[in-house]
C-alpha cells in the first residue's frame, strides 16, 4: 500500500496557513461577504484561504491537479487536491465557532478518484481530525501528539444518537417523512451541521448522520476520517465515497438502518 505520510503532512501545512488566514478575520467587523448565483455567501476569507493553499500546492506539488470550492478545477492527472475553505460559511460569518477548512487528496482507481488523505480543520473549536488511507485516523494538536480515532459500538437504533444539518433539505427531496421516522427511531438527535456530524461519528461520540444536498469539497475530507475509524459513509443510495451529492455515515452497524429510512416512501 502507497505511503501518504508526506502528503498528510503537508495536508497539515496547508491547514496550518488556512487556520491562521480564517482566524485573522473571524468576527471582523469589516468582513466582506457576497452572494453566489446559487444564493450561498462566501466571504473574503473563503476566497483568501483556498487562494492560499493553492498557491503552497502549485509550489509543493505542481504536477497535482486542485478543486476547490471558489475557483474550479486546474490541473489534469490522476491525483486531485480537494478543498473546501471555509465549510460553515454561514457560521462563520455570523461568528459562531463551528466552521472547518478541509483538504483531501484524492487518486484516480477503480470507480473514479476516491481520498487518500483528509484533513479537517477547525481552529475556532481548537480542533483538527485527520486520516491517511490505510493508516487510521486522529485527532490532536499536531501529527506526533494524536489520539486514534475509532467509531461507537451502539447497535441498536434506540440507543443511537443522530446529528443532522437541517429539515428544510429533505423536505425539498420528499425525503421528509423518513427522515422524521428516523429521528423518532433514535434515542437522541441534535442539529450539529457541516463537517462536525462526521468528526463526532469518527470519534464515536455520534452514532449516525446524513445530508441530503452536498458538494464533492464537502465530503471527500470526511469520508476518509470516518472510513479510518472504522465507519461507513456512501451515498443515501448506498453507493459507497463522496460523490453522490448527499452522504450518509454511521459506525457501520447502523449503516444499513440509516439508508432504509432515509429511503423509505421515496
Amino acid at each position: 500500500m502507497p505511503d501518504y505520510h508526506d502528503d498528510l503532512r503537508l495536508a497539515h501545512v496547508l491547514a496550518d496557513a488556512a487556520d491562521a488566514a480564517t482566524m485573522d478575520r473571524f468576527k471582523a467587523l469589516d468582513l466582506k461577504v457576497e452572494t453566489k448565483p446559487d444564493m450561498t455567501p462566501v466571504s473574503e476569507a473563503d476566497k483568501a484561504a483556498e487562494e492560499l493553499i493553492r498557491g503552497q500546492l502549485q509550489r509543493a506539488r505542481p504536477r497535482d491537479a486542485i478543486l476547490g470550492e471558489e475557483y474550479g478545477i486546474e490541473g489534469t492527472g490522476p491525483r486531485r487536491w480537494v478543498i473546501d475553505p471555509i465549510d460553515g460559511t454561514k457560521n462563520y460569518v455570523r461568528g459562531v465557532p463551528v466552521w472547518a477548512t478541509l483538504i483531501s487528496l484524492m487518486e484516480a482507481g477503480e470507480g473514479g478518484y476516491q481520498p487518500v488523505v483528509g484533513v479537517v480543520s477547525a481552529p475556532a473549536l481548537g480542533r483538527r481530525w485527520w486520516a491517511a488511507k490505510g493508516a487510521g485516523a486522529y485527532t490532536g494538536r499536531s501529527l506526533t501528539s494524536a489520539t486514534r480515532l475509532r467509531v461507537s459500538k451502539v447497535s441498536r437504533l434506540q440507543d443511537a444518537s443522530l446529528a443532522y444539518s437541517s429539515l428544510s433539505g429533505w423536505e425539498d427531496q420528499g425525503r421528509l417523512d423518513g427522515f422524521l421516522d428516523l429521528t423518532r427511531a433514535c434515542w437522541r438527535t441534535r442539529g450539529y451541521g457541516d463537517f462536525w456530524p462526521y468528526m463526532m461519528v469518527a470519534e464515536g461520540s455520534v452514532d449516525l448522520c446524513a445530508e441530503p444536498e452536498l458538494s464533492l469539497w464537502d465530503m471527500a475530507a470526511n469520508a476518509i476520517v470516518v472510513t479510518e475509524a472504522g465507519g461507513s459513509f456512501t451515498g443515501i443510495d448506498g453507493t459507497p465515497g463522496p460523490h453522490s451529492g448527499n452522504a450518509a455515515a454511521s459506525n457501520g452497524l447502523l449503516h444499513d438502518e440509516l439508508l432504509g429510512y432515509l429511503n423509505q416512501r421515496y
